[in-house]
């Protein structure tokens, strides 16, 4: 019986400091990759700053291509609606927030129910090309009941690993897309 009791409250114990630990992890999540792209950053700019132009190089573009796009507008508020049956791609909403031509620009995504999150893309000249750097910031307990908060900051790992696997790839069909 005493063992029985013990093993009760070890994994009352342990569920405790998960539970705790949650609530300590911070919320904010940041997730960034690069690329060197042998290209001069007024070469790379027109394309990452024109969401028309962005199935040519998304990584989500390429895993759904029959997904339904619509862009409106030019410049701050150029706005992109996004439907795909592929869970992985989803359905969603990205617009222009800031364009700092041609080195930098910056988005608001609405992914719905999965939340909101904001991208952007630093283009920083290099000797032999352009860094190209790729982040996205969001809190992943906005929206969430306090009851969830604790497994949603556990998120945050998951997010860097999917979300940065999605970054690289997309980077790196850019940088194609630009060399060839």
């Amino acid at each position: 019986m005493a063992i029985f009791r013990n093993a009760i409250g070890g994994l009352i114990g342990l569920f405790l400091l998960v539970v705790i630990g949650g609530l300590i992890l911070p919320s904010e999540v940041h997730v960034e990759r690069d690329i060197l792209i042998n290209a001069p950053p007024a070469e790379i700019f027109p394309v990452v700053s024109d969401l028309s132009q962005w199935s040519t190089w998304s990584p989500w573009a390429k895993m759904d291509p029959n997904m339904a796009l619509t862009i409106e507008g030019k410049g701050v508020g150029q706005t992109m609606h996004w439907q795909s049956e592929d869970p992985m791609v989803g359905a969603g909403t990205q617009e222009i927030t800031a364009i700092g031509e041609p080195s930098y620009i910056q988005t608001h995504l609405d992914f719905g129910p999965q939340g909101m999150a904001d991208a952007a893309l630093q283009l920083t000249p290099q000797d032999s090309g352009t860094l190209v750097a790729w982040s996205l910031d969001t809190d992943m307990s906005a929206g969430v009941p306090p009851v969830m908060k604790p497994v949603s900051s556990y998120l945050r790992f998951v997010l860097d690993s999917a979300v940065g696997q999605d970054y690289e790839a997309g980077l790196a069909n850019l940088k194609a897309l630009i060399e060839q």
